[in-house]
């Protein structure tokens, strides 16, 4: 009996290819999948982050957060994606950060719209939520905790990122210290939580490159801060010009539809539209 309580204490921290071993008797050994929590937004970076994760030979719990956002298409998103690249399970969590509000998604703040490309990379937007990362991988971790996971994936990027402050690397390794001393599996030794960000140093055009390469079908994906009622994607707000501008560089065509595409991004949409007055 103590021989083989130590021999499960070793095999527990034993991984090869993001496989754990498995005493499942004294001479048989089973390799099986580990656990990982990602969050999933919906959008193009989440989506990639879930392939890569899964294309690492992680089993994928996916996570998303109904936080109050302006709309339901990210949700939406969200759904498809997950089905689409395959998760072990996938929860919605409701937790309404309108109540907090300061941002432009959550509050009554109007979405910036047609902004050159060095202001959006200068300075944090008001569609910066305050505190969403950290509130979306405390989340993350207690989901982790709850499945037996020890990485979480968070589809971060520190180049493209509209200078959000919980999109640095500084952030998250911070992050990954505090989850190792303040949950009870990280205390126990349990285990060593790690948050990765595979996106983090990633251009756009990069990201959606990568995407495509693991098999990522974009148009299940949605971007847009403020879609039309027949969900197109604006066209306008930063994260529209963000992606747009990553599909041109890319050399990829963007599929979704749009219901305004600057002049200078309509090579990146798959069916080119006539022009229009960025007010209509």
């Amino acid at each position: 009996m103590q021989s083989r309580s130590l021999c499960v204490l070793v095999i527990s921290s034993l991984r090869c290819r993001h496989k754990i071993m498995i005493a499942v008797s004294p001479m048989r050994w089973l390799a099986v999948e580990a656990k990982a929590v990602v969050l999933l937004s919906g959008g193009l970076d989440s989506a990639t982050t879930l392939a890569v994760a899964r294309s690492e030979g992680y089993a994928v719990y996916a996570l998303t957060v109904d936080y109050g956002q302006r709309h339901r298409r990210e949700l939406q998103a969200a759904q498809r994606v997950a089905e689409s690249l395959g998760v072990v399970e996938h929860r919605i969590v409701r937790l309404d950060l309108r109540a907090i509000g300061g941002s432009a998604l959550t509050d009554n703040i109007q979405v910036p719209k047609d902004r050159a490309m060095e202001e959006i990379e200068h300075g944090i937007p008001v569609t910066y939520v305050p505190a969403r990362n950290t509130v979306l991988l405390g989340l993350a971790l207690g989901y982790a905790e709850v499945v037996g996971a020890f990485d979480i994936f968070i589809g971060c990027n520190a180049i493209d990122y509209s200078g959000y402050p919980d999109c640095r690397p500084e952030f998250l390794r911070q992050f990954e210290a505090l989850a190792n001393v303040a949950t009870k599996a990280g205390v126990e030794g349990l285990g060593v939580f790690r948050v990765h960000a595979p996106l983090l140093y990633l251009s756009k055009a990069n990201i959606i490159r990568e995407g495509k390469r693991l098999g990522v079908n974009f148009r299940l994906t949605h971007s847009c801060y403020e879609p039309t009622e027949e969900g197109l994607a604006c066209g306008r707000c930063d994260s529209c010009r963000l992606r747009l501008k990553g599909f041109l560089e890319a050399q990829e065509r963007d599929s979704i539809g749009y219901a305004y595409v600057p002049p200078e991004y309509s090579a990146a949409v798959a069916v080119a539209e006539k022009p229009r007055k960025a007010g209509r």
